[in-house]
């Protein structure tokens, strides 16, 4: 038996969706793309969605629109992928990496005024892994210190804090559609915002600074009149093979979070006696939608001392995991440990601890939709025989 940390199930609905478009002529950025942004917006409930060509693209362009200027500081989890980080530096910002609580592997609020000088514009929250960050804090802080809150929700969608969904409360909320997410175009991201005049730059930076995209323009009375460019834009748009894909997957989204819950909680029953491995959070107030999941693995207390060994056991333990057809991953990295990020700022691993420990203690297993209930057994019964 091989079980995959991921993958991506494709209906029949979704393979004739795309077929449909293929045979249209249309390809590029066009009506499925609209359709597919129409009801983003109504899943999230957020009033503007723009489709692009993945969330490091989305997070670049709304950071652009939103005025960033060289030399800005942004405020940035240690512990993410590295692109929520690097979209700062190519817009020769200055990142401010801030420490994450090691149980929810999300920003530790109680960091972050720390982190906050007079040169600091954005704080940059990341939704990590389904779950939302604690929005309330961050909210209040961004408020009192004039910060602007663009929210990394690569993971985000299907996920909650207080009855709303994660994208919505900052200036701008920036998605992934990658396969290892809930919803996947192959590759794409989404930007939602409530702000339109935002929105509306963000779909001329887009489309080459175009103020008529393709499809306004073929629709409209005289399609051979070219749009004028009124600003240095970029070709960001996604294709509409993307969008017939994106829109077959999202009109089943409930179905998909509801089967990905299913299997977490199956997890969570069987694994729920481990004292040695911390499954992800829950909290009443947020609805976790389970892009992955991931556990901090401690077979004894996590400290500078134990860390190192604690590495060690892990990674041995995800080698006889694969041996027996299980595939598992590292949560993700701690950005700050990098080669770029170390020496550009001079940075030690234990500078941000608890990235650096969730980096190296902790551990995802498989979870896809299509999950067969003797895999998701097999998996827990190997992780249930391990020798601490």
């Amino acid at each position: 038996m091989h079980i995959p940390i991921s993958k991506t199930i494709l209906s029949k609905k979704d393979i004739t969706e795309v077929t449909k478009c293929l045979k249209s002529g249309w390809l590029v950025q066009g009506p499925k793309v609209k359709e597919l942004e129409i009801q983003w917006s109504n899943f999230t409930k957020a009033k503007f969605s723009l489709a692009v060509t993945s969330c490091t693209t989305a997070m670049y362009l709304c950071l652009k629109a939103l005025g960033f200027q060289k030399g800005d500081e942004a405020i940035v989890p240690a512990f993410t992928w590295i692109s929520t980080a690097n979209v700062v530096e190519q817009l020769g910002g200055k990142v401010i990496f801030c420490d994450i609580d090691l149980n929810s592997f999300n920003l530790n609020v109680s960091e972050i005024e720390k982190k906050i000088t007079k040169k600091t514009k954005f704080i940059l929250p990341v939704h990590l892994f389904g779950l939302s960050a604690d929005m309330d804090p961050i909210v209040k802080i961004a408020k009192d210190r004039n910060l602007i809150i663009v929210e990394d929700a690569a993971c985000g969608f299907g996920s909650f804090y207080k009855n709303k969904h994660v994208g919505t409360f900052g200036e701008v909320g920036c998605f992934s559609l990658h396969p290892r997410k809930s919803i996947t175009t192959g590759e794409g991201g989404i930007i939602t915002t409530n702000n339109k005049d935002l929105a509306e730059k963000i779909s001329v930076l887009r489309d080459h600074g175009a103020v008529t995209t393709d499809l306004q323009r073929h629709s409209g009375p005289k399609p051979f009149v070219l749009s004028d460019h009124i600003e240095c834009g970029f070709n960001a748009r996604m294709t509409d093979i993307q969008g017939a894909l994106g829109y077959s997957q999202i009109s089943r989204a409930k179905d998909i979070l509801k089967e990905r819950r299913f299997i977490a909680e199956k997890y969570y029953k069987h694994l729920n006696t481990l004292k040695w491995l911390d499954m992800p959070f829950k909290h009443k107030e947020y609805v976790h939608s389970f892009q992955s999941f991931p556990c901090l693995y401690k077979p004894k207390e996590i400290n500078i001392d134990s860390i190192l060994y604690i590495n060690r056991k892990r990674n041995n333990w995800m080698e006889t995991l694969n041996n027996d057809g299980i595939s598992t991953r590292p949560a993700t990295h701690a950005v700050h440990t990098l080669s770029y990020y170390s020496k550009k700022y001079n940075l030690k691993p234990k500078d941000f601890f608890n990235s650096w420990a969730a980096s190296l203690c902790s551990i995802s297993f498989p979870l896809f939709n299509g999950m067969k209930k003797n895999e998701i057994e097999y998996v827990a019964n190997r992780i249930t025989e391990h020798k601490i």
